[in-house]
């Protein structure tokens, strides 16, 4: 009931439409209500022989008034519907975009995806069927009875006891089907995942030969939705079956009982007329709203699943007095920064202190899951320190507006993460109201030019999902272009060049160094040609900041840096590069 309530809640950004749909809903139930009675007050009036022509008027005019009402509600209530539900889509898609990564990575995209559609779509029929049905059902059961009461409160009687059985059949399933149909949801929710991690993963699943493997995988879970549906099923069916049997045996008293009441004439013939249409259209209601609740019921784990998406709150999020950045010359400051990833974990960046000057360069290198990709995770804010502080122009980012942040920070992801678009919307992403001139620009500089005029369509090749269609280098160099089109004032390079063949990477580096003029820039790289100029490099072990300095210096150190370099950790240098004119 609380799902239903907050579902039908959320038809209130619909304003005074959304009463007149009720009110239009109201006024066909009275009319449905009101020719029973009009009926029967009909035959008793031809078995009399007085005149009917008035109530045959009244009828008409009623009938015309309930054709208008139910018009009014058919297309009204589809269009409400079909509105509100792209509107819940539309938020929940903002949601999913907001939440942070960790919250995707655990569920995952096909889990994510369900939730957003299974539940909008859960939200539509129950919007639908309740603007529709139910509300007009609702009503008429409510006034039914006591105006059956008014007419005959024998006959009522056999009405109400009718609808109790109603009520008692729907909870007696109810309680006994809730736990199965939320693990049938729960396993529906694993297939989805299932799917999207295997088509996300398309190409290693055809390259290991794992079709057999994952369709057995696949049947496994199905089953287990068979086991579990199954038996919800069967009680569902049972329902159909008692509340069919109630209404028979109500029908059955209802003839019996008007018989004898008027053998006794205590109600005449057009009063039974009026009972039986009455009983007749209590049994439609009453089957309408227990349909209804069977699918309401069966939708609830969805509804639930939608709402706790729903609910999630955005791990980082402006404060109420965030202020606007303004112009940036790029000053990057950490002050005492932590952060930890769960509270027992081990893993996290401790006591980060640097300080990066506004142009300058400063390279982190360290093993794997030293700290390097979280430290500058947090400068875009992707996560909150626990402790500590980082500035921007002596401006805690804290206060900043995230928008006006991010929008000073280009990024060039070890992952290129393409867009299933074309080569120009891709790279239009790093500033959409850029021209055509402009992109081509960018693309030459990242020297992606060259290979794009070789697509079929050029700019307007469509790169496929993740840029399938597309090698590894010309991912990074559209990653690139991207980057370079941003024209932030800091630049963040995530192993920019890890993708590049050797023909291009010295290439591609003197790009990056011209863009990096002028721009405050934050490196993550393996490769010393990447960092060799490094006007600073932090060295990171464990989460925490162990040496630092320039690269002869901590070559020559003896020490962790020098490690690395010696074991391999880093990719040596081709010829011509910095370290080798230097040496």
């Amino acid at each position: 009931m609380t799902l239903y309530l907050r579902a039908l809640r959320l038809l209130g950004a619909e304003g005074w439409w959304i009463w007149g749909l009720v009110l239009a809903n109201a006024l066909v139930a009275l009319v449905q209500l009101a020719e029973p009675v009009l009926f029967g007050r009909v035959i008793d009036a031809l078995s009399r022989q007085q005149p009917t022509g008035d109530l045959i008027l009244l009828w008409a005019g009623l009938g015309t008034l309930g054709i208008l009402a139910g018009v009014t509600v058919a297309v009204s209530a589809d269009r409400m519907a079909h509105r509100r539900r792209l509107a819940a889509m539309a938020a929940a898609f903002e949601r999913a975009m907001t939440l942070p990564i960790s919250w995707h990575a655990e569920r995952g995209t096909g889990s994510v995806v369900r939730a957003i559609l299974a539940g909008t779509d859960g939200l539509f029929w129950l919007w639908l069927s309740a603007l529709r049905e139910q509300v007009a059902a609702v009503v008429g059961v409510l006034c039914l009875v006591p105006l059956a009461i008014v007419l005959d409160w024998r006959m009522a009687a056999v009405l109400g006891l009718l609808a109790a059985s109603f009520v008692a059949a729907n909870a007696l399933v109810v309680s006994r089907t809730s736990a199965g149909q939320s693990a049938v949801e729960r396993y529906h929710s694993e297939v989805y995942g299932r799917v999207g991690d295997v088509l996300a993963n398309v190409t290693v699943v055809q390259s290991y030969s794992r079709f057999a493997a994952e369709m057995a995988a696949m049947r496994g879970l199905m089953e287990k939705v068979l086991a579990e549906q199954y038996p919800v099923l069967t009680w569902w069916g049972l329902l159909t079956v008692l509340t069919s049997a109630a209404s028979t045996i109500t029908m059955v008293v209802v003839f019996a009982l008007g018989s004898i009441l008027a053998a006794r004439g205590e109600i005449s013939v057009g009063e039974i007329v009026s009972f039986i249409a009455l009983a007749g259209l209590l049994i439609s209601k009453l089957d309408h709203l227990s349909a209804f609740a069977v699918r309401t019921f069966q939708s609830a784990p969805v509804l639930r699943s939608y709402f706790d998406f729903a609910d999630q709150a955005p791990a980082v999020h402006d404060a109420a007095d965030a202020r606007p950045l303004g112009p940036v010359t790029g000053t990057i400051t950490y002050h005492g920064v932590s952060y930890r990833y769960g509270s027992a974990s081990g893993q996290g960046v401790f006591d980060i202190s640097f300080e990066v000057p506004a142009g300058r360069t400063v390279a982190l290198v360290g093993a794997t899951g030293s700290g390097k990709t979280t430290t500058l995770a947090l400068l875009q804010r992707v996560r909150e320190p626990e402790a500590g502080q980082i500035l921007v122009d002596g401006v805690d980012i804290a206060t900043i507006r995230l928008s006006d942040l991010r929008a000073a920070v280009a990024v060039v992801f070890q992952d290129a993460g393409l867009f299933n678009r074309s080569i120009a919307e891709n790279i239009r992403l790093g500033r959409p109201d850029a021209t055509d001139a402009e992109v081509e620009a960018a693309a030459r500089a990242a020297e992606a030019h060259d290979f794009i005029q070789a697509k079929p369509g050029g700019y307007g090749f469509v790169i496929g999902e993740r840029g399938l269609f597309l090698s590894g280098g010309e991912r990074q160099r559209l990653a690139i272009a991207r980057a370079i089109l941003k024209d932030a004032p800091i630049l963040i390079l995530d192993e920019a060049t890890s993708a590049l063949d050797p023909t291009t990477e010295m290439t591609i580096k003197r790009a990056l160094d011209r863009l990096r003029q002028g721009r405050t820039t934050l490196i993550i790289a393996h490769r010393l040609s990447t960092i060799a100029d490094a006007d600073e490099i932090l060295v990171l072990q464990a989460g925490r900041i162990v040496e630092r300095g320039r690269f002869g210096d901590l070559a020559a150190a003896g020490g962790v840096f020098s490690g690395l370099v010696a074991s391999g950790d880093f990719h040596r240098p081709r010829p011509d590069t910095p370290e080798e004119v230097s040496a």
